[in-house]
């Protein structure tokens, strides 16, 4: 497949945080960076000359821009680490060595010490991280010590080694930082306790800890040491707005491919994120063209196929969003919670935003194709006899019979075109009566049309059920337009739509781009009926007010509902705005009238 043009491939990113990477014209990764906006970040490499050469020859040889989207800015961070110790990009230095973030790890042995480090060994120790702010991370464990006394010496505190008095308190004990555990003056149980509380506060869970800290500021304060309170207030702060887990490394998940679908009717997008000890180290996302009604199991047992023979898969566990036969050799893991869910959740998200792209893309680039495409895609969805080039909508707005006004949206070519709107004022109905109005409504919008000549719509769309349906249908009738124009009727709460002489609704699939359009051909009849309402009830309200003052004629009573359009801005005017409209005299009135108090 032909690759877009590059400001194409920019115009068509999306706003959120993320991790781009840059190819050249043989598909070598030149650059992986991250980005709290993709689309701006981006940008600004190709809006303007950069300071230095070496940049600028990057943005020469830059063909082909890929990024992975992720929740947090933090999250961005964390997989570009991941990134370019893997791809080891040429124009990346920093990143290029065998550091990495630090964790916090729980080690697994009598008497847990809990520490810092930059090494994970995997002999069952519990890694809470990584931290890319280490200011937080030095916060966490400061506040972990002073109100856990934990040992920090490293003796191996077994039972028989306490027992027979091997080791002694060092000065840790003296000064009140540790219990004692070497001479056995802890229980292992009471210690523990601590360990596990230790564990929920890294973990996320920190309500219980977060009382034990307040006790011992209020402690502090009691006893006149506010500097000492002052410190814990603002190490409390800093853990409260502590973000325990992350998306893109989790230690728990090692070896692992994970892929999602997300399907239209024309095509299907699979991504694949690759999974190398906790870490994110690849994203790839795939299009399927159909040719037939191939079902999202059919084509993703297909992609997984062709990925892992592509990229040389070895791993003997895949995550799935739905169960898949893939042979013995293969576990397929569908999860429900926890932390396969959110990288499960993480790559449909990536196979969403990658669809919205290439829609963009065809958008800008054939856009006539793109409107041909969701025509032909309506006339079969909605089983009509030609393309709906042309559609009107109608909605009606009353509020208990006041002011009854209808509204007719077109779109043309899925699009609306506004010049075609039109607003209607319900003559021939008294009181709260939808059906009668609409039937109203639909004979003089097309009774006009026939009278000169007007082109009709291809499809009509009444917003309502079948009742208002069917109040349409007489004026069609009437008109002898029946078997000329479609018309279906769509109920809101379940978006049912009706067909004349057919008690049994369609649905449609609720992510059908069908569906789309007649949700904003809906929303938009709405909001175009609900905006004309208003303003004739504000002129109806003002028209009301205006009369009912002394001294104050028609001329005058048009002059200000032209100028001030409601009663609220007009009470809100001053004396001098109102005598810029209708002269002193009467503006000195019509201030009298709003306002007796003040005069």
């Amino acid at each position: 497949m032909q690759k877009p043009a590059l400001d194409l491939q920019i115009l068509t990113l999306p706003d959120n945080p993320g991790v781009y990477q840059y190819y050249d014209k043989d598909g070598k990764i030149l650059y992986v960076g991250k980005a709290k906006n993709l689309k701006k970040r981006v940008s600004s490499y190709f809006n303007k000359i950069h300071d230095t050469a070496k940049t600028n020859v990057l943005v020469k040889k830059i063909v082909t821009i890929k990024h992975i989207v992720v929740p947090t800015e933090t999250d961005a961070l964390l997989l570009e680490n991941n990134l370019i110790k893997t791809l080891q990009p040429r124009y990346n230095v920093l990143l290029r060595d065998d550091k990495t973030y630090p964790w916090i790890c729980i080690k697994k042995e009598p008497f847990s010490r809990i520490f810092l480090t930059r090494r994970m060994v995997k002999d069952g120790s519990e890694y809470f991280g990584p931290y890319t702010n280490f200011k937080m991370v030095h916060t966490i464990l400061d506040l972990i010590k002073e109100l856990y006394p934990l040992r920090t010496c490293n003796y191996d505190l077994s039972e028989s080694n306490i027992n027979s008095g091997k080791f002694k308190v060092c000065l840790e004990y003296h000064i009140g930082n540790c219990k004692g555990p070497c001479e056995g003056l802890e229980p292992l149980e009471e210690y523990q306790r601590q360990v596990n509380a230790i564990r929920e506060i890294l973990k996320g869970n920190f309500k219980e800890s977060l009382k034990d800290f307040k006790k011992l500021m209020n402690t502090y304060a009691q006893n006149l040491q506010f500097e000492e309170a002052q410190k814990i207030k603002e190490k409390i702060e800093v853990l409260e707005n502590y973000q325990s887990r992350s998306t893109i490394i989790n230690p728990k998940i090692t070896n692992i491919d994970v892929f999602s679908i997300v399907s239209d009717e024309n095509a299907a997008y699979v991504n694949f994120l690759q999974i190398s000890h906790g870490s994110i180290i690849r994203s790839h996302t795939l299009d399927i063209k159909k040719k037939l009604d191939e079902s999202d199991e059919e084509l993703l047992e297909l992609a997984i196929v062709e990925l892992r023979e592509r990229f040389q898969l070895l791993s003997k566990e895949i995550i799935v969003p739905f169960e898949l036969d893939l042979g013995e050799n293969i576990k397929v893991t569908v999860p429900q919670l926890g932390d396969k869910k959110q990288i499960l959740d993480l790559s449909i998200r990536n196979a969403k935003f990658y669809r919205i792209e290439q829609l963009k893309q065809l958008q800008i680039v054939d856009p006539d194709r793109h409107v041909n495409r969701i025509m032909a895609q309506m006339q079969k969805d909605l089983r009509l006899p030609s393309e709906p080039r042309h559609i009107e909508c109608f909605d009606n707005s009353n509020i208990q019979g006041t002011n009854p006004v209808a509204a007719c949206v077109v779109f043309k070519d899925g699009k609306p075109s506004k010049k075609d709107y039109r607003h209607f004022n319900v003559k021939t109905v008294i009181g709260p009566d939808d059906f009668a109005s609409m039937t109203e409504i639909v004979y003089r919008r097309y009774r006009r049309l026939l009278d000169e000549n007007e082109p009709l719509p291809q499809l009509i769309i009444i917003d309502g059920g079948k009742g208002q349906l069917s109040a349409a249908l007489k004026s069609i009738d009437e008109l002898g337009l029946r078997g000329k124009v479609a018309i279906i009727g769509i109920a809101k709460r379940l978006e049912e739509l009706f067909y004349p002489g057919d008690s049994i609704p369609l649905y449609l699939d609720k992510k059908s781009e069908t569906l789309k359009v007649i949700q904003q051909l809906r929303n938009e009849a709405h909001r175009f009926g609900i905006t004309f309402h208003r303003d004739k009830r504000s002129k109806s309200a003002l028209n009301s007010s205006v009369e009912s003052i002394p001294g104050i004629g028609e001329k005058t009573m048009l002059a200000l509902i032209q100028h001030f359009k409601s009663v609220k801005r007009l009470k809100l005017a001053t004396e001098k705005e109102i005598s810029d409209v209708v002269g002193v005299s009467r503006a000195k009135k019509i201030v009298a009238f709003y306002h007796p108090k003040e005069n």
